[in-house]
């Protein structure tokens, strides 16, 4: 027996409507749905265009607030451009909170912080080959 595939990843947030702002504005993700959990969490799932798993955002106040770890964990999302998405956060007064690194041979990688501390990487594939 084996799980088949991944369906979604959660991150619990303290303030549901700031993060899904971000992921949606900032991001470029679909919210798919929203609804309560049995026990009262507010979920909501969003999806990148070409991805299949999607991410659920959480909120459950019940539980206290969330006090996310530096460099705890992160979600990594392909980019065409780094370049261009650094205007295109710069269009929204935001900035990379470190990078981009880039390859010699192409590629390369950058962070932005998304509310309540969780970072996102962007990465930017080279042409014909995976990064490392």
């Amino acid at each position: 027996m084996q799980v088949t595939r991944l369906n979604h990843t959660r991150y619990r947030v303290s303030n549901l409507e700031r993060t899904v702002k971000f992921y949606k504005e900032v991001l470029g993700l679909q919210e798919l749905r929203r609804h309560k959990s049995p026990r009262g969490s507010e979920l909501v799932f969003l999806k990148a265009p070409l991805s299949q798993e999607l991410i659920e955002i959480c909120c459950y106040p019940a539980s206290g607030p969330v006090q996310v770890q530096p460099d705890l964990t992160h979600l990594g999302f392909e980019v065409d451009s780094l370049e261009e998405f650094g205007r295109h956060l710069a269009s929204l007064g935001l900035k990379y909170s470190d990078g981009p690194t880039l390859r010699p041979g192409g590629g390369g990688f950058a962070f932005i912080d998304a509310p309540e501390g969780y970072e996102i990487e962007l990465i930017e594939m080279s042409k014909g080959k995976e990064l490392a």
